[in-house]
């Protein structure tokens, strides 16, 4: 996700807040936040996968497994 979608997103919800959205740039709205939702889930999962847990028992298991698994 690049600053200029963010600075988008941002001018938005100002904008909205201010006078309002027209139905095109609230549909524009809702599809940058989806798209910047789904950013923040794959960095997260990236995250997730790179952590791994020494258990109890002194087994090693990946926390993006075991997160997926619940």
């Amino acid at each position: 996700m690049d600053q200029k979608t963010i600075d988008r997103i941002n001018a938005l919800a100002r904008k909205k807040k201010s006078v309002g959205l027209t139905q095109e740039e609230t549909e524009e709205q809702q599809r940058l936040r989806q798209e910047y939702i789904a950013a923040i889930r794959g960095n997260l999962r990236t995250q997730l996968d790179r952590i791994d847990v020494r258990e109890a028992d002194g087994s090693i298991t990946n926390l993006g497994e075991k997160v997926r698994k619940k």
